[in-house]
C-alpha cells in the first residue's frame, strides 16, 4: 500500500544554529541534525553549473562541504557518546532504523505530471518496456520491480529539477548508469519511484594531457574514454576496468575495480579526484579541486564512492590517468591453486613490472577449450594469466625471464610467453572470456555469479572450501581470481529452482567463509541487495550504524536508492545494546 502522506513544503525555512545543546540535540534526533547541517533550506543558484571556475571555489562559504565536516564531527561526538551511554545506542538505533515515509501514488502521479512540464518530452518515460528494461537485469537473479518513471538529464541543472521534485512529493529515485551491476543496485522499490538514466550525460568535457587527467560527465564508459584518448594520440589510459560495459558513474558508486586492480587499485584509490553531486536537499556540490592532492580536510569524494547512489546523484567526475606502457602476456599451468598462490606471492615481492595476474582454475579452462572461440587446446590444470608492463621491450623480457624462474621453483610447467603484440591480444582473450566460456560448460544454462575477497594467504584455504562444496551440491562452477590482491569470482550454473537454490546456498556459506578469514562479501561487485544482509557481519554493529547515521543526515527523508547497500534493521525484539 502506498503511504497517504502528502510531503507538502517539507522544510522550513530557519536555520538552527548548533550550539553545545544543539549538539546534543542532533545526536539525540539525526533528522534534526540532518537539516541544521546539511542546509535543506537554503535554494541552489541557478547559475551554478559544477563546472571549473577561476573566480571562485567550487563551493561557497555557504555551500556543503563545511557542512559535511561537520556531519563528521557530529558522528565523532556521537560515538564517543555511545561509548559513554550505552542509553544512547537504544535512542540512535531507533532514530536510524525508522522506516522513511514515501508519497502516495497520487503523489506519484503529480511528481510525473511536474517531471513533462519541466523536462523535455523525450526526457520522461513511462512506456512499459522503458519501464522493464531499468528494473530488471539478466545479469543477476534479484527480483526485477519496475520504476513508475523513467528520466534522462541532460544536464547538472535537469537532476536538480528532478531532485527536487523527488523531495517535494517524497518518491524513492535511483541513478541508472551501465547496467552491469550484479546485486540488484538499480531494482526499482516496491511503492514505485523515478529511475534517473545518465545515458545522456556520456560526454568527455575537458582533457589535461599535461596534468594527466580527464573531467567527464558520468553516463561515458571506461572503454569510450580509453578508445577516444587512444584515438587522439594522446598516452594516456584509465585503469580501472571491470565489465566493459561499466559507465563511470557506477563504476565510482560501487568502489569496482578489475583485472588492473593489483597494479592500480581500485576506485578507492586516488583515481577519482572530484566529482559534482547533486544531494537529496536538491544542491550541488563539489567536493574538492583538480590538484593531484590535497590535506584541506575530509577527503568528501570517497564519502560518494561506494555509496551506490544513496547520498546523492554524480553528475560529473575528474579523473587520473596513467601513462599507456607496452605490455605483454604468459600464461603457466601449475598442479594446484596452492602452489599457484605461492607462486604469485614470490613473484609479486621481487617487484617486477606486473600490471595483471588471473588465476583460474581447470574448469575455467576446461569451459574455455569447449567454448570453441580460443585458437589453441589448452591443459585443463590450474593456471596463472600474467600480464607484464614494462617502459620497454627489453624490460618485458627480463620481467618474463624473472617470473618463469619463479614459477618453475612452484611447480609451474608449459610457461607460454607471447610472441608478439598480436598473440599478447589472443592469449589476454581467452582471460577475458570467461562469462561466456563458463556458460558453454552446461548447455542452456543461467549462472549466478558472485566474487569475495582475502587476504593473498588465505586464498587458497577459501578456493578449495569452495570447490569443494560446489562439487558436494551437485554443481558446477568456474573460478577466476584476481590472485595479487586476494579477490576471485565463481560463476555457478543451473538450470532448475532447485539448483539455483543451492546456488545461492553456497554463496551464502562462500560469503561467511571469506569473512572468517578477514575477507570482505564483495572485492569488486557492491552490496546492492544481495550483499547488504553480511555488512553487520563484516564491519560491525558500529560501522553499519555510523553509515546508516551518515545516510540519515545526508538523506533524512531517505528516498536516495532505498533498499539498497544498509542492511535492514532487526525486529525490536531481536535487537540487542552491545
Amino acid at each position: 500500500m502506498f503511504s497517504s502522506f502528502h510531503a507538502g513544503p517539507v522544510f522550513r525555512h530557519q536555520a538552527r544554529r548548533l550550539g553545545p545543546h544543539n549538539v546534543k540535540q542532533a545526536i539525540l534526533r539525526p533528522d534534526d541534525f540532518s537539516r541544521s547541517i546539511l542546509g535543506y533550506r537554503r535554494p541552489l543558484s541557478s547559475s551554478h553549473s559544477g563546472r571549473d571556475d577561476p573566480q571562485r571555489p567550487p563551493n561557497s562559504t555557504q555551500s556543503s562541504f563545511p557542512k559535511l565536516l561537520g556531519v563528521a564531527l557530529a558522528s565523532a561526538v556521537l560515538g564517543y557518546g555511545l561509548a559513554k551511554s550505552p542509553s544512547l545506542v537504544v535512542s540512535s538505533v531507533e532514530e536510524t532504523s525508522k522506516k522513511p515515509q514515501f508519497g502516495s501514488s497520487e503523489d506519484i502521479e503529480k511528481a510525473i505530471q511536474e517531471l513533462r512540464a519541466g523536462l523535455a518530452e523525450a526526457q520522461v518515460s513511462t512506456d512499459p518496456g522503458d519501464l522493464q528494461v531499468h528494473g530488471f537485469s539478466s545479469n543477476d537473479h534479484h527480483q526485477g520491480i519496475d520504476h513508475s518513471v523513467i528520466v534522462y538529464p541532460e544536464s547538472t541543472e535537469d537532476v536538480v529539477k528532478i531532485v527536487r521534485i523527488a523531495t517535494k512529493y517524497r518518491i524513492p529515485i535511483t541513478a541508472y548508469s551501465g547496467a552491469t551491476s550484479l546485486e540488484g543496485h538499480y531494482r526499482g522499490h516496491a511503492l514505485g519511484g523515478i529511475c534517473v538514466d545518465m545515458s545522456n550525460m556520456d560526454r568527455i568535457l575537458a582533457i589535461h594531457e599535461a596534468d594527466s587527467d580527464l573531467v567527464c560527465q558520468p553516463g561515458i564508459g571506461w572503454v569510450d574514454i580509453n578508445e577516444t584518448l587512444k584515438e587522439k594520440g594522446i598516452p594516456l589510459f584509465f585503469p580501472i576496468d571491470p565489465a566493459p560495459g561499466a559507465t563511470i558513474g557506477g563504476m565510482m558508486s560501487t568502489g569496482c575495480s578489475g583485472t588492473n586492480a593489483v597494479r592500480y587499485g581500485t576506485a578507492k584509490g586516488e583515481w577519482f579526484l572530484n566529482a559534482t553531486v547533486v544531494l537529496p536537499s536538491g544542491e550541488v556540490i563539489k567536493t574538492r579541486r583538480r590538484s593531484r592532492k590535497s590535506s584541506a580536510g575530509f577527503d568528501t569524494t570517497k564519502l560518494f564512492i561506494g555509496a551506490e547512489g544513496t547520498l546523492g546523484i554524480i553528475t560529473e567526475v575528474t579523473i587520473r590517468l596513467a601513462p599507456v606502457l607496452p605490455t605483454t602476456v604468459a600464461v603457466i599451468q601449475f598442479p594446484n591453486v596452492q602452489k599457484a598462490t605461492e607462486a604469485v606471492v614470490d613473484v609479486m615481492n621481487t617487484g617486477v613490472g606486473i600490471q595483471c595476474v588471473e588465476l583460474v582454475d581447470d574448469m575455467f579452462m576446461s569451459a574455455t577449450n569447449k567454448h570453441g572461440v580460443s585458437k589453441r587446446k589448452w591443459p585443463e590444470k590450474d593456471s596463472l594469466f600474467f600480464k607484464f608492463q614494462g617502459p620497454t621491450p627489453a624490460s618485458l623480457k627480463e620481467s618474463a625471464m624473472i617470473v618463469r624462474k619463479i614459477v618453475e621453483k612452484h611447480g609451474g610447467t608449459g610457461f607460454q610467453l607471447a610472441r608478439n603484440d598480436e598473440e599478447a591480444a589472443e592469449l589476454w582473450a581467452d582471460r577475458k572470456n570467461a562469462h561466456y566460456a563458463g556458460l558453454a560448460l552446461i548447455k542452456d544454462s543461467q549462472a549466478w555469479p558472485t566474487d569475495v575477497c582475502v587476504p593473498v594467504s588465505k586464498l587458497p584455504e577459501l578456493l578449495y572450501d569452495t570447490k569443494r562444496d560446489i562439487a558436494n551440491v551437485g554443481l558446477i562452477s568456474t573460478i577466476v581470481g584476481h590472485v595479487g590482491d586476494g579477490n576471485f569470482h565463481a560463476l555457478i550454473l543451473f538450470k532448475t529452482e532447485e539448483e539455483k537454490q543451492k546456488a545461492k546456498d553456497v554463496v551464502r556459506r562462500m560469503v561467511k567463509k571469506a569473512i572468517s578469514l578477514d575477507g570482505t562479501c564483495t572485492g569488486e561487485h557492491g552490496v546492492g541487495i544481495g550483499k547488504k544482509e553480511y555488512l553487520v557481519e563484516e564491519l560491525g554493529e558500529g560501522t553499519v550504524q555510523l553509515m546508516k547515521t551518515i545516510k540519515k543526515a545526508i538523506d533524512p527523508l531517505g528516498i536516495f536508492n532505498p533498499g539498497k547497500l544498509y542492511p535492514d534493521d532487526p525486529p525490536k525484539d531481536d535487537k540487542e545494546v552491545r
